[in-house]
């Protein structure tokens, strides 16, 4: 038995024909024995079992090192693994790494009190937003014991979904210096949880982003309490009216930059904002009431405006656009996109009185021509950004005719603009040498002819978009080198083949983003050369790649960056794959296997198991039972959004256990629309109470038995 342990066995006779040496202490006696032991070991103690698993020698370099000097070699270690493993092995190492740590991300809400212990004496900036469950009384409980964060700068809890005033209360009490707060997307925050905000009187900076609950008084009681506020943003806060923003205008003078999108605000409002004398950006996405008139109240303003977005604003024309540039001279970005149909004599003449400054010019939408560029062209030759997404009449005429005289383009966005062709890319490419982002999804009529010359001339690309442009493994090649490439989008390019991803993974070794959604010739030859090569890959989108395996999702699992990973589709893969990619790519935050029919139990059990920080997870249409669900949402204690749609073979009562044992963390749910007639009404009460937000499809409900 011992010699299958691999252990080897000593025989009879091999003992017997080797006679024992004398020991050196042999005959020494028992007390002599130990006292000689204990010179040579000092570390020895009679009756304790030693081991040399983890030796600290007392002579180590790192016990007479100074601290300062040990911080000094975790800041020239950029990796952060690297820095991990420092900590592990040393505790001197750990305190260093308590007094340079500047900022904090937490993923657990356990973890968050001996965090908040160990290096609240520097932290300047923390991130709560990835930590589901997280409570007023957790929040509190973790401050109290942090003894206080009073170097604390920048807070972030968006989508903390269960943070409310008293939490609030406790933690901005804590934080004498705060400066930053980021409460986007707290469908719960209202006028009390605002008011908790305004007691921190040196705040700067304020995101409040679809904070649903805010009206005019909770805006009133900010404005009032924190003067100083340079940056607001208030985008979907649908109960605040141009009452609470004339209020904001005169209490918060310093105002630099002011997101005002898809409110209900009208021109009276920009009368107030018109005497903000140091506002710089100015948002206002999809505000339908505003028009002409509002915006000839910034040009008789004293703003310093350098961005205003009046994208998608209906009742805005070329005439509101004049006047603001009229009253603005140096304007920097103007965005206009779906505003209004086409680019005017007047709108383009009044370009010209800000050539020197425009950098960033976005006009989707419209209806252009080649003597509107030419235009553009010859007035905006600082451009560095031009939008043109689905604008009709972009010919390659056009494109010529504006790149010729703006060489300085690093961005253009030619998405749906079905008429340009390679010569378009060829302009492009002679001209604008320092291009950084191409974006041409649908433009079927490029081919590897205007890539070759991409590739060539604009060694600086970082991101390309050739979604459905029918591109093939050639043209892949001429991009490949690009090695600057960080951003990669070929979905719905069929003539794609593991050829072409060859030369990718091969030259293009920055890579962090592919989409090869619906390539159905990549196979798991192509995904072996991107994992070869494209160590850093944080996303991947391989959505009904058909011809994909178990073997290429072995490849990738050597992939440790891996954040974000959309296999929807893929039939060949089992629990074997998914195993893979839950032990090797522990970062995993997204996972799609949305109709995997082979995606059962063993695998929700493996994600279980080893991929700790997932957060978001689509299992849709997978033949996964009660246990498999429950494992999984039982375990995963960063999990907030779960799309749990067609699940044929769990039961009622395998979705109220699996979402009982969830409901503190879940912040978005996608089910079938008859589970709410099954599922208990204190249940749907528990997540609704704790932000929950649930999205019920209108489908035929079946269930498990």
């Amino acid at each position: 038995m011992l010699c299958s342990a691999g252990i080897p066995a000593s025989t009879p006779s091999s003992a017997s024909s080797t006679p024992s040496s004398p020991s050196p202490t042999s005959s020494l006696s028992r007390p002599e024995k130990r006292r000689k032991t204990a010179a040579l070991f000092p570390n020895y103690s009679p009756g304790k079992v030693t081991t040399m698993r983890n030796p600290q020698p007392s002579d180590s370099i790192l016990t007479v090192l100074p601290v300062d000097l040990l911080v000094q070699i975790l800041d020239r270690l950029p990796d952060t693994g690297d820095r991990k493993s420092c900590r592990l092995v040393s505790r001197g190492f750990l305190r260093a790494e308590a007094l340079r740590r500047r900022a904090l991300r937490v993923l657990r809400r356990e973890a968050l009190p001996s965090l908040l212990r160990r290096y609240s004496f520097a932290l300047e900036s923390l991130d709560l937003s990835p930590c589901p469950a997280l409570d007023d009384a957790a929040l509190a409980a973790a401050v109290h014991t942090s003894g206080g964060l009073r170097t604390l700068k920048t807070l972030c809890l968006a989508r903390a979904t269960g943070i409310g005033w008293r939490g609030l209360e406790a933690l901005l009490a804590a934080c004498p210096r705060l400066e930053a707060v980021d409460l986007s997307y707290c469908v719960g925050v209202g006028d009390r949880e605002a008011a908790a905000l305004a007691a921190a009187g040196g705040l700067r900076e304020v995101r409040l982003d679809k904070c649903l609950g805010i009206t005019d008084v909770g805006l009133a009681k900010l404005a009032v309490g924190c003067p100083v506020i340079e940056t607001l943003g208030i985008k979907w806060c649908m109960e605040i009216s141009d009452l609470g923003i004339d209020l904001l205008s005169k209490k918060c003078r310093d105002l630099k930059v002011l997101d005002l999108s898809y409110l209900k605000v009208t021109n009276f409002c920009l009368q107030s904002i018109s005497c903000l004398g140091k506002l710089e950006d100015l948002t206002m996405v999809g505000c339908s009431q505003i028009s002409d008139e509002g915006l000839r109240f910034l040009k008789n303003g004293s703003n310093s405006l350098r961005s205003i977005d009046v994208s998608r604003c209906s009742n805005v024309s070329t005439l509101g656009l004049v006047s603001v540039i009229e009253g603005h001279k140096c304007l920097q970005k103007i965005n206009a996109g779906d505003c209004f149909p086409e680019l005017v004599p007047p709108f383009l003449t009044m370009l010209g009185d800000i050539r020197h400054t425009l950098k960033v010019l976005k006009i989707d939408g419209f209806h252009v021509s080649a003597s509107s560029f030419w235009i553009i062209g010859m007035d905006c030759k600082h451009l560095e950004e031009i939008g043109l997404a689905k604008c009709k009449g972009v010919t390659d005429q056009c494109i010529s005719e504006l790149v010729t005289h703006c060489p300085g383009l690093r961005t253009v966005d030619l998405t749906c603009c079905h008429l340009v062709t390679d010569n378009a890319l060829i302009a492009i490419a002679d001209h604008c040498k320092r291009l950084e982002c191409l974006l041409s999804e649908s433009c079927s009529l490029i081919s590897e002819k205007g890539l070759d010359r991409i590739g060539t001339c604009c060694s600086d690309l970082k991101e390309v978009d050739l979604t459905d442009c029918h591109i093939n493994d050639t043209a892949l090649k001429c991009l490949s080198r690009c090695s600057e490439l960080t951003m990669l989008k070929l979905g719905l390019c069929p003539n794609i083949s593991d050829k072409g991803l060859f030369h990718i993974g091969s030259n293009c070794r920055k890579l962090l983003e592919l989409d090869l959604y619906r390539c159905t010739g990549a196979t798991d030859g192509g995904l072996a050369a991107i994992a070869a090569g494209c160590k850093n890959l944080k996303k991947l989108n391989m959505c009904y790649c058909t011809q994909i395996t178990d073997e290429g999702l072995k490849h990738l699992s050597c992939l440790k960056e891996l954040l974000d990973l959309e296999m929807r589709g893929l039939v060949h893969i089992t629990s074997a794959g998914i195993a893979a990619i839950a032990f090797g790519c522990r970062s995993l935050v997204e996972l799609d296997v949305k109709r995997c029919y082979s995606v059962d139990d063993a695998s929700l059990w493996a994600l279980a198991q080893y991929s700790k920080n997932l957060r978001q997870i689509n299992i849709s249409y997978c033949p996964v039972t009660d246990m498999g669900l429950c494992k999984l949402l039982g375990t995963l204690r960063c999990l907030q959004d779960a799309k749990l749609v067609h699940l044929m073979r769990v039961s009622i009562e395998g979705y109220e256990l699996a979402l009982r044992a969830s409901w503190d963390r879940l912040k978005k749910l996608k089910l079938l629309g008859g589970l709410r007639h099954f599922l208990s009404p204190g249940l749907l009460q528990m997540l609704k109470a704790r932000g929950c937000r649930i999205r019920w499809v209108d489908k035929p409900l079946v269930l498990g038995v």
